[in-house]
């Protein structure tokens, strides 16, 4: 068991180490390099230096380790009921992120966004948000901090997830359905696809443009870019001491993937030793069927919203206009992935798997009858590909250490649950048509080959 004392004083930059680095992100109209100061009318400075920096560690403030401590470190635990009930010689361990305030890994970067933002006098945020995860970890930030938050969240999830927009607003953020009558991007989507349920990158193009209306305002992104994934590494950090405590060190690292904080949060600490010490080490991304962009996705210079208010990122893409289908996993219904873990799967580093939602809801509640944890629909994706691992295992007669990042509960994701358990949840396949037709779409350069 970790003590505060032993809670991480940095944050580890995989980039310091990565053997191609990322592309850089272009300006959207330029199509140049981005420099800080087209950057910080969008973000606090801070943060970007964070976002372009291959310095390998970054000293976290005092102010975001005290708030750290409410909930941190986390426990890393071992799932001896779930072992037990797949019969399998494997040593399974997760991560438990859901013992936070908001119940996920959201906070870990919430915090750090939003003290940066304050101490450069900062008044106002604007933020979108996928399930409500996110939205609710920048809302109970602002809070601490003094500032105002609105936050944009995807319609589908708006609907089919009230609780959520509930715990914002008692944190004291506005929540708009996006696209919302609010702004004028969304008044224009609205029009153009009437009916929509709406997208993260819908939501991204509307909390950018409240943004850039106000020098008092900024915008905060809960996955996808650099600096992000830097705060998460606290989840890997304080596991790779957890697990030397244990003696075992994992074969496989498996994380839910949407954008990638929580798969990069809890798997570049551990790719480090891979990098630097070659380390034998596989780390799969768990992404939903009915999004995939990862496994059936190019990689490609795309824009991180639907308007294409951002700048240009390298990635792995389905196209920034594609609308996924209203999966209950709102947090992984995101086109791209982040130029990170983009460059690190094209170079080999990373594998990725798609599940049918099905599947994961069905791994989902062994997880909560065996281990007393009613997991989040995203969380349920790495349980799935966590529980093939450990059968795989078991076929082969082999011993192996398999981690999983358990990203959050599902305690407000119980209509689901309903669904799933009545019979009446659907699965959605994307056809290869569909995919072809959105990137064929996409504005922008190609990457270098």
């Amino acid at each position: 068991m970790l003590s505060e004392d032993d809670m991480p004083k940095q944050w580890y930059n995989v980039v310091a180490d990565m053997v191609n680095k990322p592309l850089p992100p272009l300006h959207p109209k330029t199509k140049k390099p981005v420099t800080l100061e087209d950057m910080t009318p969008i973000f606090a400075r801070e943060l970007v230096r964070q976002e372009m920096t291959t310095e390998r560690w970054i000293d976290i403030p005092d102010e975001v380790r005290n708030l750290y401590r409410i909930y941190r470190p986390t426990p890393l635990v071992r799932a001896s009921g779930l072992e037990k009930a797949l019969d399998t010689p494997a040593k399974i361990y997760f991560k438990n992120e859901s013992v936070s305030p908001v119940g996920s890994h959201k906070l870990n970067s919430a915090i750090p966004q939003a003290y940066f933002n304050k101490i450069e006098g900062v008044k106002h945020i604007t933020t979108e948000t996928g399930a409500g995860q996110w939205g609710s970890a920048m809302s109970i930030a602002c809070k601490h901090f003094g500032l105002d938050l609105k936050v944009y969240m995807v319609r589908v999830s708006y609907e089919q997830k009230p609780y959520r927009k509930s715990v914002m607003q008692t944190y004291g953020a506005q929540v708009f359905a996006s696209p919302s009558d609010t702004t004028e991007i969304g008044r224009i989507m609205r029009q153009q696809f009437p009916g929509t349920a709406g997208s993260l990158g819908m939501a991204i193009s509307e909390a950018v443009e409240e943004a850039l209306k106000d020098d008092d305002t900024r915008y905060t992104l809960g996955s996808v870019l650099n600096h992000v994934m830097l705060h998460q590494t606290i989840i890997g950090l304080e596991a790779e001491k957890q697990l030397e405590m244990t003696g075992d060190y994992p074969d496989v690292i498996i994380a839910c993937f949407g954008g990638g904080s929580n798969f990069g949060g809890i798997t570049l600490p551990f790719l480090r030793h891979k990098l630097t010490g070659g380390k034998d080490i596989r780390l799969i991304a768990a992404e939903p069927a009915s999004c995939p962009k990862l496994t059936r996705g190019e990689f490609r210079y795309d824009f991180g919203d639907t308007e294409g208010y951002t700048p240009l990122l390298p990635m792995y893409t389905l196209g920034h206009d594609f609308e996924p289908a209203s999966i209950h996993a709102g947090g992984l219904r995101y086109h791209g992935a982040g130029s990170i873990v983009s460059q690190l799967l094209k170079d080999g580093y990373v594998e990725a798997r798609d599940v049918l939602q099905t599947d994961t809801f069905k791994a989902g509640i062994l997880f909560a009858q065996s281990e007393g944890i009613i997991p989040a629909p995203e969380s349920t994706h790495a349980i799935a590909v966590a529980i093939q691992e450990a059968l795989k295992a078991k076929e082969e007669g082999k011993e192996k250490v398999i981690l999983f990042n358990l990203s959050g509960h599902g305690l407000i994701d119980m209509m689901a649950y309903d669904k799933y358990l009545s019979g009446n949840l659907e699965n959605y396949e994307v056809p290869q048509s569909t995919i072809a037709k959105s990137i064929e779409k996409i504005e922008g350069l190609q990457p270098e080959k």
